[in-house]
């Protein structure tokens, strides 16, 4: 009898908090730990596991980032074209900046290059 081959699974992350969940519980770490209600020993244990939902929230950030494209334009038929979104080899002013001259489009170069006339 053949046997049936299930494809490779990726890690279980059924049991992984979504983002929303990972976020939540990372704020309510941060408020019990400002109290300072906390002993020694649960106040680290709490910190430990604010890490824990903070490098999940960046995880999710980045597995998010990675399917984003940018639209670079519309063909004659209307149909988008993109390109991959890569700006991780940037600094952050330099990624802050990329994002001020996407968002400003056309109307804003516009009104830089009349400025400098």
């Amino acid at each position: 009898m053949p046997r049936k081959t299930e494809p490779p699974q990726p890690e279980d992350v059924s049991d992984e908090p979504t983002f929303e969940a990972a976020l939540s519980e990372l704020e309510a770490i941060v408020h019990q730990l400002e109290e300072g209600d906390l002993g020694l020993a649960e106040s680290l244990a709490r910190y430990e596991q604010g890490v824990k939902h903070l490098r999940r929230c960046y995880q999710l950030l980045k597995a998010a980032e990675q399917k984003i494209e940018l639209l670079t334009g519309v063909d004659a038929n209307g149909t988008a074209i993109t390109e991959p979104f890569h700006d991780e080899d940037l600094s952050l002013e330099e990624q802050a900046g990329s994002r001020r001259r996407r968002k400003a489009g056309g109307a804003g170069q516009v009104g830089v290059e009349d400025e400098s006339e």
